[in-house]
């Protein structure tokens, strides 16, 4: 077992190498941490910035004790990991942060919700789907319209199908390709925001400001931030991730996904156990960003502040989008953050851009 905190030198593993896992490894070389990614993609875009890549697939047994035996704690950059492959690092004597609880909660959303209600965090109302019996109980109970969703996977809008009456709920079974599933009641919100939050290894939280979030075909697009929200609005998100991040006695940042209704009442939508789109405009807004958050949360350090410097609108770059980066690049209020990715296909995150202004505008 590792001793915390670790010391500058320290190795610390993250399986994914895309832009999340390349960005974490920016911030842990910050702090003097070396890094190893295991991705199947060779040369992924993490693996390009980190000390070492291991190339294998997350359920390769061999490659994941490589992994445990270099690194002195492993994290993830996404919650998609499979849940053997967390249990195997820790069989083979890793730590593994945030740890098992929390990515088996997000990567079932019949799990989550039920989490969260048990808890006490309001979301939709739901229930499970996994056949055509179920499914038309769900609809008779949640009603019309309602959404019907992949259990498992499924981001950016993908997996999911509107049920606008009783009758299409078998269509929409079949659009999810008929797995299992679960269905939820709409929310008639009036803005899509988020906190992101980290908790320390002594127990320590710290909630960075809201963001308010703008989606685009269930793709985020743009996130502005610090949003402007009463002060009970705010209270109510910190006591929300505070209360998801002490019951999975959390390490790490998470990131929480609300729904914001006609009379100033949160519901949860997700949460993601781990760093997150909404928060990328941490990178240029605050004294310490999400990512050396995390790394700070993982590695038992202290974690630092979470006050906004700067107003920031970060806005996704969506396939050719990238190409105005000459342009993005020379206007002086904005900030070019690039993935290191190929091919910019239609809807492929390759970057982001955050503009910047002062607070008191």
């Amino acid at each position: 077992m590792p001793s915390f905190p670790l010391v500058p030198g320290s190795t610390i593993g993250i399986l994914g190498g895309g832009q999340l896992g390349r960005m974490l490894a920016l911030a842990a070389a910050r702090l003097g941490f070396d890094v190893v990614i295991q991705d199947p993609e060779e040369n992924a875009p993490a693996g390009r910035v980190a000390a070492r890549q291991i190339v294998a697939a997350y359920d390769d047994r061999w490659a994941l004790k490589r992994l445990a035996e270099a690194c002195d704690v492993v994290t993830y950059e996404f919650e998609n990991v499979p849940a053997d492959t967390v249990s195997e690092l820790t069989t083979l004597g890793a730590v593994v942060s945030p740890g098992a609880k929390a990515l088996a909660a997000a990567q079932d959303r019949v799990a989550e919700k039920t989490f969260l209600a048990e808890i006490g965090v309001p979301t939709v109302a739901f229930a499970p789907v996994h056949d055509s019996e179920s499914l038309a109980e769900a609809v008779a109970r949640i009603g019309a319209p309602s959404l019907l969703k992949t259990r498992r996977e499924g981001y950016d809008g993908k997996g999911q199908a509107w049920i606008q009456k009783a009758t299409d709920a078998e269509a929409a079974f079949d659009r999810i390709g008929r797995q299992a599933a679960i269905l939820e009641a709409p929310a008639d919100f009036g803005r899509e925001l988020s906190v992101i939050a980290a908790r320390g290894r002594d127990g320590e939280i710290a909630c960075y400001p809201v963001s308010e979030n703008h989606h685009e075909g269930g793709v985020l697009r743009r996130t502005v931030a610090p949003a402007k929200i009463t002060p009970a609005t705010r209270d109510q998100a910190e006591a929300i991730a505070a209360k998801i991040l002490t019951a999975l006695d959390y390490v790490g940042v998470i990131g929480v996904e609300l729904f914001e209704l006609a009379g100033g009442k949160l519901l949860v939508n997700e949460f993601a156990p781990r760093v997150h789109n909404t928060g990328h405009w941490t990178q240029d807004g605050c004294e310490v960003d999400q990512f050396e958050q995390h790394i700070r949360a993982v590695a038992g350090w202290p974690l630092g502040p979470t006050a906004p410097h700067h107003h920031v609108e970060m806005t996704n770059l969506l396939g050719a989008d990238v190409d105005a980066w000459k342009k993005l690049a020379a206007e002086p209020e904005t900030r070019v953050h690039l993935y290191g990715k190929g091919e910019a296909r239609p809807g492929r995150k390759m970057g982001h851009v955050n503009r910047l202004r002062p607070l008191r505008d």
